[in-house]
């Protein structure tokens, strides 16, 4: 994590840009899936926003992953189902956090690792669970968006091994890079 007051000016500007990097991951990189309920693609918002509460704590790292995540599908033709893209990601940045915390802050490879698969693995949960109350909001029956969603998850079993990939090789990029940063700036 990233060390300075969560108020600051600097930790205001870190959100702003890890809110863009998110929208932009999700904007610039979007491979559509066909799929039985919504319109699921293939993007490295989710990765981002992870890193963001990794980097920033979990308030001004959900705060980026929800303005991001959120913000593009208000903005992309999602904006009715985007509440629920909003809870996703709280919930993803609140056991990222708590995780992170259950490891003393010790942000080691292993550890990493494990908040990047458990997050993966609990956003395949509630996008299953998205999906199926995105179709019983267009009147589908409950058997059927149980069977639906759960034939339509390709896209988020993908997303969720490129975060679980994906996350640990930024994650010690970025620390890298910040930690040169501030060791410049000090």
């Amino acid at each position: 994590m990233l060390h300075y007051n969560k108020n600051s000016l600097q930790a205001i500007i870190m959100t702003g840009l890890f809110t863009a990097l998110i929208y932009l991951g999700i904007f610039i990189f979007r491979i559509p899936i066909p799929a039985l309920v919504g319109r699921p693609f293939i993007h490295f918002g989710n990765t981002l926003a992870i890193l963001a509460v990794l980097f920033l704590g979990l308030r001004n790292g959900a705060l980026a992953g929800i303005i991001g995540l959120g913000g593009f599908d208000i903005l992309n033709g999602y904006a009715l189902t985007s509440w629920l893209t909003m809870l996703e990601v709280a919930l993803v940045a609140l056991v990222v956090s708590f995780l992170l915390k259950s490891f003393n802050y010790n942000d080691n490879k292993k550890n990493i690792i494990i908040i990047a698969i458990a997050a993966g693995t609990l956003k395949i949960l509630t996008s299953y669970c998205t999906s199926i109350i995105e179709a019983l909001m267009v009147g589908t029956s409950f058997n059927t968006a149980v069977v639906a969603s759960f034939l339509s998850l390709p896209a988020t079993v993908i997303n969720s091994i490129s975060t679980a990939i994906c996350v640990p090789l930024l994650y010690f990029l970025l620390k890298r890079i910040f930690n040169t940063i501030n060791q410049r700036r000090n």
